[in-house]
């Protein structure tokens, strides 16, 4: 059978392709081992999101009196990790049929088979010979391998109750998110890594706000084995490596061992492209997504180009953390002459109501033309909230259109404005 296109891989990274490929026309075939919708929607960001949820509606709970909730003891109300589990894959299993559904919609079809690539432009899934155009290559990352008595993230949730204590191996952002909600399900938890930064991508300010939280939970962070508590059960949420399939031909690695690709995302083999995790640009499901868009749009003759900085990266702590564009230590190692200005949400009347004061959005600009280089927003909806700073970057806006943005109030996004105003002359409301 011969294809325009074959993805392997059915994530966030693959299935997207794959929708994009079938609206533009192209004959379209996506492999997948498992389930569609890959690590993230079946293990991975969603479950996760969704337990993290869970835990912050308990923490709520027990102080549901201080909104005019009468009625409610907080000694009579404990976290059921079991219903908590099953409410999070109840959303996977929704969603999945969601994506098989858009991808017999736009004529994508499927197989759930081991694929191996036998050329330049072809591959066998189960001793089937099936050529192709062009080939993408969308399969991801698992977490480095950790010891023997270490349990996987998918065994994890996968256990009959939240243990009493519990120990997060790896820096990033999986550890920091799992370990917050165990925290506030009641669990005593333990981060181990001998990294200087919880979230290597994130700016020092934003490292630095992370340990000073952790401390205030409680959560320790340790960098030896001795000082593991006592039967604690440990959690793999390493950094992740790259799931690279059975290649019958030379396709070059980088360092690292991820697909080396050009500014294209071609590999070494032209028609050969990789995308998303696999390829160690970004371990992030919508930037896997976006290069999907990018590779198909590009087969298809739309000229484009990739920028990363201006992919958010988001962080579901608790308050959420989200980062776009460049950092303090960017632009001193660039030699820009710029601006920090920024806003509490201790100030903002929305945030006040909700009872979500913990956080702030600090804006990064160029002195000389007040363009905005980098946003950071850590708030309750920090992740919702940087898609405006999407904009922004995207139109390489300045602060002063940032300040002359008109924001509904009472909202949480009016701190957008409260800053641009801070970096032109003087927030209205500090």
């Amino acid at each position: 059978m011969n294809y325009d296109l074959i993805i392997i891989g059915a994530g966030p990274a693959g299935y997207v392709s794959a929708i994009r490929a079938g609206q533009l026309g192209l004959k379209t075939l996506i492999v997948e081992k498992e389930k569609v919708g890959g690590m993230c929607l079946n293990w991975g960001c969603i479950p996760s999101k969704s337990l993290i949820e869970s835990a912050k509606m308990f923490v709520k709970a027990g102080d549901l009196k201080r909104y005019g909730i009468d009625g409610v003891d907080k000694k009579d109300i404990s976290f059921n990790w079991q219903n908590a589990v099953k409410k999070a894959i109840g959303t996977t299993v929704k969603l999945s049929k969601g994506v098989e559904f858009l991808l017999k919609k736009n004529a994508v079809e499927t197989i759930v088979g081991t694929a191996v690539i036998t050329s330049e432009n072809s591959i066998t899934v189960d001793n089937r010979n099936i050529t192709a155009e062009k080939i993408v290559i969308a399969t991801g990352s698992y977490p480095e391998q950790g010891a023997s008595d270490e349990i996987s993230i998918k065994d994890f949730y996968a256990l009959d109750k939240l243990p009493e204590n519990i120990v997060f191996y790896g820096h990033g952002p999986v550890s920091l998110e799992l370990a917050q909600m165990a925290n506030m399900a009641g669990a005593k938890v333990q981060i181990f890594t001998r990294e200087q930064k919880i979230v290597p991508e994130l700016d020092d300010y934003l490292n630095d706000y992370i340990i000073k939280k952790l401390k205030k939970e409680k959560i320790e962070i340790i960098n030896e084995e001795s000082q593991i508590t006592e039967n604690a059960v440990k959690v793999n949420s390493r950094r992740r490596k790259a799931i690279i399939p059975e290649i019958k031909i030379n396709i070059e690695l980088d360092e690292n061992g991820f697909l080396a690709t050009n500014e294209k995302l071609q590999t070494s083999v032209q028609s050969i492209f990789a995308i998303g995790d696999v390829n160690g640009k970004s371990a992030y499901a919508h930037a896997g997504s976006a290069q999907g868009l990018f590779v198909v749009n590009s087969i298809k003759g739309v000229d484009a180009t990739l920028d990363l900085k201006k992919y958010p990266i988001n962080v579901y702590a608790n308050p959420e953390i989200a980062q776009l564009g460049m950092t303090e230590q960017d632009l001193q190692a660039d030699n820009y002459d710029y601006k920090v200005s920024s806003f509490p949400l201790s100030a903002n009347g929305k945030a006040m109501i909700n009872g979500d004061t913990d956080g702030e959005v600090r804006i990064l600009s160029d002195k000389k033309f007040g363009e905005v280089m980098g946003v950071q927003i850590i708030a309750e909806n920090a992740t919702d909230m940087i898609a405006e700073a999407s904009a922004y970057m995207n139109l390489e806006a300045t602060i002063y259109d940032v300040a002359s943005t008109i924001h509904a109030h009472p909202t949480v996004s009016e701190i957008f404005m409260e800053a641009g105003f801070e970096a032109v002359d003087g927030a209205i409301h500090k």
